[in-house]
């Protein structure tokens, strides 16, 4: 069902309750298709949501990395293994990872099965559901709490349990619903800035980091900073 269009504009607040609040519609898997460089822009704005006992949690994301099947950095880049084989797979998908033994961190997977490409999401907005964040993850800075891929899967308590997770299913664990407000969404919170990628070796000076440039949950801005987009 789509968003409401009382609740358009909502999402300048970040105190939403109630599932009833919340009328989502998933982003479509033929959104996944193109390469991750395409979809981790045209995420810029849409949600994360993770379905919670206490209603959803998430908000629009304002922070992606691109990880591409030419790339020393991407996961697939070794070919097949136990860790990576949800990026072999359909697109549309969760791809969960564990880093340095202690941080999950949660992509999109991108591209026609086969192919491994994803997308990995930096940062949200904590626009509702902020309860069940900070009961997972206390912090005393509103602004800590979600400004970084380890922190947001803190935050929604997403770990390697949902590797593999349908994101296009609204019933699911975790998803990412349109935001059919999400061009307005872009200009009041743009430009966008497309940067060099943060804490990589291989392939660092490759442009595939985006954010939002008025969000003040981005992980990090500046940078090498590549080019701006007005949307």
């Amino acid at each position: 069902m789509p968003l409401k269009k009382r609740f358009a504009n909502v999402f300048n607040s970040p105190r939403l309750k109630t599932r009833e609040e919340l009328k989502f519609t998933a982003l479509p898997k033929s959104f996944y298709e193109p390469s991750a460089k395409v979809v981790a822009q045209q995420l810029l704005g849409h949600f994360l949501v993770r379905n919670t006992s206490m209603g959803p949690a998430g908000g629009p994301i304002v922070e992606t990395e691109a990880y591409l099947v030419d790339d020393p950095a991407c996961h697939g880049a070794p070919g097949l293994t136990p860790r990576n084989r949800v990026m072999f797979g359909p697109p549309g998908h969760g791809y969960v990872y564990l880093i340095y033994g202690l941080h999950f961190c949660v992509n999109a997977v991108c591209r026609p099965s086969g192919v491994a490409e994803a997308v990995l999401v930096r940062a949200i907005e904590p626009a509702f559901g902020e309860a069940f964040m900070r009961h997972q993850r206390p912090v005393s800075k509103r602004g800590d709490l979600t400004n970084g891929p380890a922190k947001l899967c803190e935050a929604l308590h997403i770990d390697r349990g949902l590797d593999g997770i349908d994101l296009c299913d609204p019933k699911a664990t975790l998803w990412i619903a349109e935001n059919p407000s999400v061009e307005d969404f872009r200009k009041r919170h743009g430009p966008i800035i497309t940067t060099t990628r943060i804490g990589i070796t291989r392939a660092a000076a490759l442009p595939l980091r985006f954010y939002l440039d008025g969000s003040e949950y981005v992980s990090r801005k500046g940078v090498t900073s590549v080019k701006m987009s007005k949307r």
